[in-house]
């Protein structure tokens, strides 16, 4: 293979990697687009129990588009798992905090408000009702 040859290949290979970057970071700067947060399903569906949520941390339920936060003993909250920066899905909730991996926005587990941008949007909430040690959609 000559060097030439072998240039355009590593440009090309190099090039396909920055589109899936961007495409992930929903490039078309719409704050509601292009991210993996999934879609909430309907009232009443089974989300989690409330042991699997630890308190000042949370769980992002990926396949619902939703991250459940327990801020403090016995209190629930939920929100979308889709950062309002640009789409993609939040990784997880330690501390009190919410954590989109794409840009480093912070969003508070307690009330989904920015605590960090670029974000300038709170996490919308998301209705959910605690029966006994069950969460679901409310």
């Amino acid at each position: 293979m000559s060097g030439v040859a072998r240039r355009t290949v590593v440009s090309a290979a190099g090039g396909m990697g920055l589109v899936a970057v961007l495409t992930a970071c929903g490039a078309d700067g719409d704050s509601g687009g292009g991210g993996t947060g999934g879609a909430p399903q309907e009232p009443g569906a089974p989300l989690a129990k409330t042991a699997d949520i630890p308190v000042g941390g949370g769980k992002v339920l990926e396949g619902q588009g939703v991250v459940i936060t327990q801020p403090k003993a016995g209190e629930f909250k939920a929100f979308s798992s889709k950062c309002t920066h640009q789409g993609c899905a939040v990784s997880g909730v330690a501390d009190g905090v919410i954590t989109c991996p794409c840009h480093q926005s912070l969003f508070d587990a307690s009330d989904g408000s920015v605590k960090g941008g670029p974000a300038t949007a709170p996490l919308p909430p998301t209705p959910i009702k605690v029966e006994g040690d069950s969460i679901t959609l409310a």
